[in-house]
């Protein structure tokens, strides 16, 4: 053999063991590569797949009435709530190969290489829908390829721990279609008002279009460009078998009808009462070892949608055109569900709660707070007691008090604690407390639910204390529950993101605050205010109501000189309401005295449209009897000023009220304990 072939032979061999020792290096290489990546993967566990998700509220009849989200507004649902059509439409257009590869589709990555090189950038994607996913939890939109290898290596480890549905199911809830929407359930509500289980072929179509470009392919930023997206969509969908041509066709020549302006009018759906639902779930699940921000939670709430949109629309109609503010709270007797509440004018502008925030006196409403611990005391409706002008000292003789009249004007003679609680007489509230003392009349008010602590001065039976208005109201629904220590409540229940029940709101004490003989006669009591029967020197102070009124209501006013309140209920539903202004002004226009009783009945009567009027009933124990209002005395012909009342069985009274000696006791001004409870004049006679 010759040298030189010897030489090329050698060569040759040479070149082939290092091609083979080349090939077998780099085998090797790959496969450490692999089995490190593995290990890598191994080791790391899991990705996380936690999203935040927005906290949805939901009103008594579970329609959404607002969400509450940090940063993006996402609702997480199962493949198996959406649309078939939605889920094939962002396979086909997304990633056609999902279901086949192991979250890499080489083939495209290839092609997206070459287009990169030739343009000296990274220009071309080719992700598929697991590496979306990562990039959604984990990366930026950066175009690197630092950023591609991150998300290779957070995709890689998806598709080992994790099946196609759970990834597609992750993907689809977080994928950003522009207006801050994030996933496909929010997308849906957004664009349709619809849950994305809903969705029509050529809506899901339109909504899978928008991810590649959401400032771009959003049907609601540019309608061109979204419907020549929506039918690359429907075409992809024909193509790979998804929907037949004919779909297709029909799908492609749909008009698609927007719904945005549905979302917004939605989203402002009673803001001060959901804002104080978020502080009171906050509360409830840390309590129960969770944490508000999670996100995610459905939290049913007591809201009455029609409740809070009659609320509203009468306050927008009724409230001066002005600087007048306002509070409102409705609520259940039977479980102190609140169903409705206004916190003031606009939440936008003001996101103060009147309700539950402001601190104001209530003037007069607080007499019932009184006489019910006078009830309890020995007191009842026929308790007469003089009301001249009187001075009051205090604080061991230094200090003295001289309360007026609404209207200047004082008693002449006693009247009956049924009369002064219709006509709202100060003298005789002041000598109540007198009578039964300020413990008493503190003690009621904390059984009633009022966080106060009364100073040892007369004015306090005048309600000089500042309270909240869902104090107060929530005091009066004790008192037309019968008296039972039921406690408002704003949340029914409450739902993590996995449907798992995390609260639930336990049926309600049974304990008292007073008995319910007392609570029922003080209920009678305050009817009293709507009938002109009680009119002397001072007027009943509803019976400008009177004519707007088709049922039987126990309320009572309550004015300052800066502050406007009434409160009252029927069997089935408790109102109150405060009008005045935030800071340093006082009610002076007639128009801002007026509207408070003028919203407040009509309100009741909205409420309560179409619905049979409904007495109140009394317990055991209580009798009505027809009196007459000036001496006390069983009615009979002769006695002008004659009512049906009820009182406790031993108080009824005895005498008729043309007993002279009746009519004497009352003109000399003497006080007697006797018994008379009120029952709604006319719509029970």
């Amino acid at each position: 053999m010759r040298r030189t072939d010897f030489v090329k032979k050698t060569r040759r061999k040479a070149r082939y063991r290092f091609a083979g020792l080349l090939t077998i290096t780099g085998f090797t290489a790959v496969l450490t590569v692999l089995i490190c990546l593995r290990v890598y993967a191994q080791i790391a566990g899991p990705p996380s797949l936690s999203v935040p998700e927005a906290t949805v509220f939901i009103d008594r009849n579970d329609h959404q009435i607002g969400d509450r989200f940090s940063g993006e507004r996402r609702y997480w649902v199962g493949l198996d709530e959406m649309s078939p059509f939605l889920v094939d439409a962002f396979v086909a257009v997304e990633d056609k190969n999902f279901y086949k590869h192991g979250g890499f589709d080489y083939k495209r990555i290839a092609g997206a290489v070459l287009k990169d090189v030739k343009a000296g950038r990274k220009a071309e994607g080719a992700s598929t829908i697991t590496q979306q996913y990562a990039r959604n939890l984990y990366l930026t939109n950066e175009k690197s390829w630092t950023r591609k290898a991150n998300e290779a290596l957070y995709a890689y480890r998806m598709e080992l721990f994790y099946d196609k549905e759970r990834i597609l199911e992750g993907y689809l809830n977080t994928v950003y279609f522009g207006h801050g929407m994030y996933g496909v359930e929010a997308a849906s509500r957004y664009f349709f008002a619809k849950p994305a289980g809903e969705l029509t072929l050529e809506e899901a179509a339109a909504i899978a279009a928008i991810p590649k470009g959401p400032s771009i392919y959003s049907p609601a930023a540019n309608k061109e460009k979204a419907e020549n997206r929506r039918q690359i969509v429907l075409r992809l969908m024909a193509e790979q078998g998804f929907i037949s041509p004919d779909q297709r066709e029909r799908a492609g020549g749909q008009q698609l009808v927007l719904k945005t302006e549905e979302w917004s009018d939605q989203k402002d759906i009673a803001p001060y009462f959901l804002n104080e639902v978020w502080q009171d779930a906050e509360k409830i699940l840390v309590g129960k070892g969770r944490y508000p921000a999670e996100g995610g939670w459905t939290i049913k709430t007591t809201l009455d949608l029609a409740h809070q949109q009659k609320a509203e629309e009468i306050i927008a109609d009724r409230m001066p055109d002005n600087d007048l503010q306002i509070g409102f709270v409705s609520m259940k007797p039977d479980t102190g569900e609140v169903t409705a509440m206004v916190g003031g004018r606009s939440f936008a502008d003001s996101p103060f709660n009147r309700v539950t925030q402001a601190k104001r006196q209530p003037g007069s409403a607080m007499k019932p707070i009184l006489y019910a611990a006078a009830l309890e005391d020995g007191f009842n409706p026929l308790t007469f007691i003089s009301t001249e002008k009187t001075i009051f000292t205090y604080d061991d003789g230094r200090s003295s008090y001289e309360p007026s009249n609404v209207n200047g004007k004082f008693g002449d003679h006693p009247i009956s604690l049924a009369q002064a609680l219709a006509v709202s007489d100060n003298i005789y509230a002041v000598k109540t407390l007198e009578e039964i003392g300020y413990r008493k009349y503190n003690s009621m008010a904390e059984k009633l639910g009022i966080q106060v602590k009364f100073p040892e001065s007369p004015a306090v039976a005048l309600g000089t204390s500042a309270v909240t208005l869902f104090e107060m109201t929530g005091a009066y629904n004790r008192v037309a529950s019968g008296g039972r220590k039921i406690d408002p409540v704003l949340i029914l229940s409450i739902e993590d993101s996995r449907g798992k029940l995390v609260y639930e709101h336990p049926e309600q004490t049974k304990k008292r605050a007073m008995t319910e003989e007392n609570a029922f006669v003080l209920t009678h009591l305050m009817t009293g205010m709507f009938d002109p029967v009680f009119n002397d020197y001072l007027t009943a102070t509803g019976v400008s109501m009177r004519a707007s009124q088709t049922r039987p209501y126990a309320a009572k006013s309550g004015t300052t000189l800066s502050d406007q309140y009434l409160i009252g209920y029927s069997p089935t539903l408790t109102a109150g309401i405060w009008t005045g202004y935030d800071v340093g002004r006082q009610i002076e226009e007639a128009e801002d005295k007026a509207a408070s009783k003028r919203i407040w009945i009509d309100f009741m009567e909205s409420a309560h449209s179409g619905l049979r009027p409904e007495p109140f009933l009394p317990p055991h124990g209580v009798k009505g009897v027809t009196v007459d209002i000036e001496t006390g005395g069983i009615a009979v012909e002769g006695c002008a000023k004659q009512r049906l009342v009820y009182l406790k069985e031993r108080d009824v009274p005895k005498q008729l009220c043309t007993d002279k000696t009746l009519r004497e006791t009352r003109l000399q001004g003497t006080k007697e304990k006797k018994g008379f409870d009120l029952f709604p004049f006319s719509f029970f006679e």
